[in-house]
């Protein structure tokens, strides 16, 4: 049985990974093609990735059965959205 939401849903998976793969495993991610955006971070993770589920069944196929089956990922973090929010830009920024 799946789980669905009524909308496709925004989740940020945090990455830590082994000291001097975060290129590669940036690259691997990347080739994985599922995430929407990637990004270097600065704290207790070293990378931020973007994805979009329609249910949880899926997010757990694509946490589990393949960015953590990627080589070099000491730990995944998930946070799962609920809503977004529009929200203006900085003055000066287009």
């Amino acid at each position: 049985m799946r789980c669905y939401s009524p909308y496709v849903r925004a989740v940020f998976v945090m990455l830590k990974v082994e000291p001097g793969s975060l290129h590669k495993v940036a690259e691997a991610i990347a080739d994985l093609e599922i995430v929407s955006e990637m990004y270097s971070v600065v704290g207790d993770y070293d990378l931020l990735a973007k994805i979009y589920v329609e249910s949880f069944d899926d997010l757990a196929e694509m946490v589990n059965d393949r960015i953590q089956k990627v080589p070099h990922i000491r730990e995944t973090k998930t946070v799962i959205t609920f809503d977004a929010y529009d929200v203006p830009k900085p003055k000066g920024k287009s």
